[in-house]
């Protein structure tokens, strides 16, 4: 006899991603199952930064998604529970002090740029930004050491984001995980989705046996393309690949995450091409992180001295003081990347009970909780908060169809 238990929703994924859609569906009530062939946070989530930004999005879905995840963060890490939520019937909700557990640091951002040209760009952004909702500090030239005493002379200026933060992404993934009490399964591999005679998705069959669900959940990250494809739909997530470079540790000396405004026509670059701009910032535990790295290698996970001294040599323009610091070690994760730079997050018309939440490229950490808050709310039949139409699952199909 087939092993099987059965849940309301089946998460397949416990990374970041997971995590917050499992935390979201409890609160409202649902019995859900996390599942992972590996461990928390074992994909993606474990080679991020950690990064809360809206500094780097352009007015539009993905900016109006990450000042709703925004506002999420701070509710948890400040414990606040809005009005319009439910209280958890499972689990206990949010533990006290995640701020502190998951290393939250409200620090802000700081995109600099370099040329007269680059600033001028820079500001035109944080005007559509500011319009939409986003908190903006244009910052002169003369007044950038005064927020930053270390950064390199000679810069035009830039703008200071006072919403952007971070977490520690491994740690926020497992306390979300925890705090949702969620039952989650590790070590175990999705090996299908189970479909009734029609077409419905009543599950899925894992290396353990069936997991019954009348809604599964596809938190995959970069591997979301494989789920997808497990449910006989195509959802075209490609791994891209980066490298992050960690110094020793320091006394803070970078007090902002601080990246070049070139950063952002990275992020929004369709190049499959190597393509690397400057991106520091502090850590509570003292390390510096450095990015950011951007390349489509396939899951092509060697180590490439180029890249690294590539980074190195981006930060070291930022900050002189970082040419005579020792780096540590490097570390190389992939970005799930669509092709039109908006994570898929919803249902999926062409398998009914099957709602995706995966394609976030670089900014999954950040857009976590605004995405779990919305499939909790497409899993229990509440309008969303967001329009979901241009992070449709199916919309890539729609395009390829002659």
């Amino acid at each position: 006899m087939t092993n099987q238990s059965s849940c309301d929703v089946v998460v397949v994924g416990a990374g970041m991603i997971g995590a917050a859609c499992a935390l979201y569906a409890v609160r409202a009530g649902l019995d859900v199952v996390v599942v992972d062939r590996g461990p928390v946070a074992g994909g993606t989530t474990g080679a991020g930064e950690g990064n809360l930004l809206v500094s780097d999005k352009e007015p539009g879905p993905e900016l109006e998604l990450a000042l709703l995840s925004c506002r999420l963060w701070r509710e948890i890490t400040e414990h606040r529970r809005p009005d319009n939520h439910r209280p958890p019937t499972r689990g206990h909700g949010l533990a006290p002090g995640l701020g502190r557990a998951v290393e939250f640091e409200p620090k802000g951002g700081l995109v600099v740029a370099s040329t007269p040209g680059a600033l001028t760009a820079l500001t035109e952004l944080a005007v559509g930004q500011r319009a939409a909702g986003v908190e903006t500090v244009a910052v002169d030239a003369d007044q950038l050491r005064e927020l930053e005493p270390y950064l390199a002379p000679g810069l035009a200026g830039g703008v200071l984001y006072p919403q952007d933060a971070q977490v520690m992404p491994t740690l926020a993934a497992a306390h979300l995980l925890r705090a949702s009490g969620a039952r989650v399964e590790t070590g175990r591999t999705v090996t299908g989705v189970l479909r009734g005679a029609g077409g419905a998705v009543r599950g899925v069959r894992t290396d353990r046996g069936h997991l019954l669900a009348p809604a599964v959940v596809n938190a995959a990250g970069t591997w979301g393309a494989e789920v997808a494809a497990l449910a006989d739909v195509s959802l075209p997530v490609l791994p891209r690949r980066g490298f992050v470079l960690v110094t020793e540790p320091l006394p803070r000396r970078v007090r902002h995450k601080v990246y070049s405004a070139d950063y952002v026509a990275d992020v929004a670059s369709d190049s499959a091409a190597l393509q690397t701009s400057p991106v520091v910032e502090g850590t509570a535990a003292g390390p510096v992180l450095i990015g950011a790295s951007r390349e489509r290698v396939g899951f092509d996970r060697s180590f490439s001295l180029p890249v690294v001294r590539a980074l190195a040599a981006g930060a070291t323009r930022l900050f002189p003081f970082l040419e005579h610091v020792r780096a540590m070690r490097a570390y190389v994760g992939f970005r799930p990347y669509l092709p039109d730079h908006l994570p898929a997050i919803g249902p999926d018309p062409r398998a009914p009970g099957l709602f995706h939440a995966c394609g976030h490229e670089g900014a999954g950490i950040g857009l976590a909780t605004g995405t779990g808050h919305l499939i909790a709310q497409t899993l229990t039949g509440r309008t969303p908060d967001v329009d979901l139409t241009p992070f449709r699952p199916d919309r890539f199909a729609e395009e390829a169809a002659p």
